[in-house]
């Protein structure tokens, strides 16, 4: 056999090697796949993000409505402490009585372990408003420090009272992808995990009877 036929055999060859080419670089089989694997990540983490944010964003509102109705209550004389009256609540049934209002998505105990804890009430009085302290007390000052509850007390004033009704929770981010975002606050020692709901009201208690 001469070069020549040699040559003639091989040009349907690559004919058809450069026809399967051109078919497979045409092809758009599979291209959704692709793209899907492409994208999925980014919009499941913000389809994530959002849920887990809007859960977060109805828990802080529950804990918000729970601080003022029971705001309202020592405001006008319904709760009191230590004033010898039937409506006078220990910090326990105080506790008790918050947890009723919030228990609706926020799981919450009369009692907590203290190395565990979830839910920080602070109930005082105060002698004038510009006391009152406007801050989150934290263990330091870097950004996830953990909560420091030392200064918190049940103590609330009778008539006329400047007092406060503060509430923390740790709200426990449960995505692990979205955990790093929008956590704020870590135990001493741990990753970043909660994230810290506070709702507040400060008022001058009615001159209840």
């Amino acid at each position: 056999m001469n070069l020549d036929d040699q040559a003639n055999r091989r040009q349907p060859s690559r004919w058809r090697v450069r026809r399967i080419l051109g078919h497979f670089r045409r092809s758009k089989d599979g291209t959704a796949a692709i793209e899907f694997g492409l994208l999925a990540f980014p919009f499941f983490l913000l389809i994530f993000a959002t849920i887990e944010a809007f859960i977060a964003f109805a828990g802080e509102q529950l804990l918000e409505n729970a601080v003022d109705t029971m705001s309202r209550q020592v405001r006008t004389g319904q709760i009191t402490f230590g004033l010898g009256r039937s409506t006078d609540l220990t910090a326990d049934q105080f506790r008790t009585k918050f947890c009723g209002e919030i228990s609706l998505m926020i799981t919450c105990a009369a009692t907590e372990d203290p190395d565990n804890q979830k839910l920080y009430l602070d109930v005082r009085q105060f002698a004038s408003f510009a006391a009152i302290p406007n801050y989150i007390p934290k263990t330091s000052n870097d950004q996830f420090s953990d909560l420091d509850p030392t200064g918190f007390a049940y103590s609330p004033g009778g008539p006329k009272t400047i007092n406060i009704v503060r509430a923390y929770y740790r709200w426990e981010v449960t995505t692990d992808l979205v955990r790093p975002f929008i956590t704020n606050i870590r135990k001493d020692g741990e990753m970043p995990r909660d994230y810290l709901m506070v709702a507040t009201a400060a008022f001058r208690n009615e001159n209840y009877p």
